[in-house]
């Protein structure tokens, strides 16, 4: 277990690192960025993914250059590798970005997409800051609980489905290749099951709005550590229950 004033630092860390690309993604939000793809046209990138992650790891290794960083767009670099993905040696920082979870909305103009920055030590999710640069939202969790702005955070959750909000990514291109009419069946299902269902296109800035309580539940498949990890964190300090699909 990770010494909580440790935690503290690897949370303010978080935080600084969430930040450092703000001012690049405000100002080139809707200048409709030439975007180019990745595995398939349903996976977008912009050079501002780019540069965004090598300012992320500039403040990393600024703070924490024995650490390994797991990046969406570059990899895995640093600390003593090689490493297992459970965070590497006895006692190694391992830390996952996303610098720009929401990358279809960005480049199209939506304001629904964030910076995302975790801390995991042997395992274990131990701090973690989602920053939305849009509404200078910063979500952050670590020993001490959840905030957003420096304000505790406490999920919500409707009594019963049928009064509740759901975020989802799902069903995405990858699962309705996969599981054809079933997938349309599961996502009908989530639709008649809860009062609203809707698909905002960032699972890290999602689940921080269901650890604020603005909505009451989210679902997500085929996501990556990157993605989540800090903001699972966030709905558990917050109160909130994560429950894995299939045992994962």
């Amino acid at each position: 277990m990770t010494d909580p004033a440790a935690a503290r630092e690897l949370q303010r860390i978080a935080e600084t690192a969430a930040r450092a690309p703000a001012g690049r993604l405000r100002t080139a939000f809707r200048s409709r960025p030439a975007v180019q793809t990745k595995r398939d046209f349903h996976d977008p990138v912009t050079e501002h993914d780019r540069a965004a992650e090598e300012t992320v790891r500039a403040v990393l290794a600024r703070y924490a250059p024995t650490s390994v960083v797991v990046g969406e767009e570059g990899g895995t670099q640093g600390g003593g590798l090689p490493g297992g993905e459970d965070g590497g040696q006895d006692g190694e920082v391992r830390w996952y970005v996303d610098p720009i979870d929401g990358t279809a909305n960005f480049a199209a103009g939506l304001p629904f997409f964030c910076t995302s920055v975790a801390a995991v030590v042997a395992g274990e999710v131990v701090a973690g800051a989602v920053y939305d640069p849009v509404r200078d939202d910063l979500f952050s969790a670590g020993p001490d609980g959840a905030t957003c702005n420096g304000a505790p955070l406490r999920s919500a959750g409707a009594a019963e489905d049928r009064t509740a909000v759901l975020v989802t990514g799902f069903p995405n291109a990858r699962e309705l290749r996969r599981g054809g009419t079933g997938s349309l069946h599961r996502f009908g299902r989530l639709v008649e099951s809860f009062a609203t269902v809707r698909r905002p296109g960032s699972a890290a800035l999602s689940l921080a709005h269901v650890a604020g309580g603005w909505a009451d539940a989210a679902y997500g498949v085929s996501v990556n550590a990157w993605d989540v990890a800090a903001a699972l964190l966030l709905v558990r300090r917050a109160g909130g229950v994560y429950l894995p699909l299939g045992g994962e």
